[in-house]
C-alpha cells in the first residue's frame, strides 16, 4: 500500500529537521576551516564566513612546524590508542563473567558496579587518591583512572546476553573453558559492539581535557584539547600570546582555527569506517539484555 498524504508530509518534516541538524553541525566547521585558510588581512576585516578569503596555508605551516603542536597531537593519538585498547580489555573482562548465571555473587557484583555509576567520591577525593598513589603529573593519570565505563560495560554485557547460550553449552561439551569460549565464540560475534564501544572510548579520550587540566601540570604530556583550551584562554594576554606565537591579531585567529581543525578532523575521520558497526552495536545492545 502506498503512503498516505499525512505520512508523506511527516517524512518531509523529518527530512527537513535532519537537514537543519546537518547544517547546524556543518556550518560552524566550514567557518573554522575557512578562517584557518584565510589571510590575516581578511580575518582582521572580518570578511570570512563560509569560504576562505586570501587563500593561504600559513597557519597550518606554523602549527606543523611548532614542536609543541606536533608533539601534543602525537601524544594525544598515542594515549587514545592505548586508552581505547586498555578500556576494551577492562570492559570485556568485566562484562563477560557477569553473563554466567552460576557465578557466585553475580547480583552483588552487578549492584556494586552499577552503584558506582550513580554515586562517586567526587573531584577532590579523586585528586587526593591519585596524589596518594603518586599518579599525578604522570602519563598514566590520563589513562588508568578512566579505563572502564560502567555504561559501556552494561552495553557489552547486554550484547553478550543476546548470544545464544546453546553455543556456549556446545563449546563446554566439547571441553572448551571460559577463556576459549570468550575468544572463539563471544568476541568473533561481537564485532559490532566492540567497534561501537571502541569509538565511544576513543572519542572520549581524544576530546578529554578536564582530567589533564586537573591532574597534569607537565606541558610535555598535555593532550591537544588541553593545549587548545589554554591557547584560547590565554590569547587575550599579550605577554602569553607573544610567547605562544600569537603576536599578530589576524595570524592568531588563523592559528587558533587551524589548531581546532587538527584537534577535530582526525577523530571525525574514524566515524565513516565504524558507522555500520556503530548503528548495529547501539540497537542490539539497547534491545537485548
Amino acid at each position: 500500500m502506498g503512503k498516505t498524504y499525512h505520512s508523506k508530509v511527516g517524512d518531509w518534516i523529518v527530512v527537513f529537521l535532519c537537514l537543519l541538524l546537518i547544517l547546524a553541525c556543518l556550518l560552524p566547521m566550514l567557518n573554522v576551516m575557512s578562517r584557518s585558510l584565510s589571510s590575516t588581512e581578511a580575518l582582521i576585516r572580518n570578511e570570512v564566513t563560509l569560504y576562505p578569503r586570501g587563500l593561504n596555508f600559513d597557519a597550518y605551516k606554523f602549527v606543523l612546524s611548532d614542536q609543541k603542536y606536533t608533539k601534543s597531537i602525537s601524544w594525544t593519538a598515542f594515549i587514545t590508542i592505548i586508552g581505547t585498547v586498555l578500556s576494551m580489555i577492562m570492559t570485556t573482562i568485566c562484562a563477560y563473567p557477569l553473563t554466567f548465571d552460576h557465578l557466585k555473587g553475580r547480583k552483588f557484583f552487578n549492584t556494586l558496579i552499577i552503584f558506582t555509576m550513580y554515586f562517586n567520591a567526587g573531584t577532590i577525593p579523586t585528586y587526593l587518591l591519585l596524589k596518594d598513589i603518586k599518579l599525578l603529573n604522570k602519563p598514566g593519570v590520563l589513562v588508568i583512572p578512566y579505563c572502564l565505563s560502567v555504561f559501556n560495560m552494561i552495553i557489552m554485557r547486554s550484547f553478550f546476553y543476546g548470544i545464544p547460550e546453546s553455543l556456549r553449552e556446545s563449546a563446554e561439551i566439547d571441553g572448551a573453558g571460559p577463556i576459549r569460549i570468550l575468544f572463539s565464540i563471544y568476541l568473533p560475534l561481537s564485532t559490532s559492539v566492540i567497534a561501537t564501544l571502541s569509538l565511544f572510548y576513543a572519542v572520549g579520550r581524544w576530546n578529554g581535557f578536564s582530567d589533564a587540566l586537573m591532574y597534569m601540570n607537565n606541558r610535555d604530556y598535555w593532550p591537544i584539547q588541553l593545549l587548545l583550551y589554554n591557547i584560547l584562554n590565554s590569547i587575550t594576554n599579550i605577554e602569553v600570546a607573544t610567547q605562544e606565537g600569537f603576536s599578530k591579531p589576524g595570524l592568531s585567529e588563523s592559528i587558533k582555527a587551524a589548531t581546532v581543525m587538527f584537534a577535530t578532523v582526525p577523530i571525525l575521520l574514524v566515524y565513516p569506517w565504524l558507522q555500520k558497526y556503530f548503528i548495529t552495536g547501539i540497537t542490539i545492545g539497547a534491545v537485548k539484555g
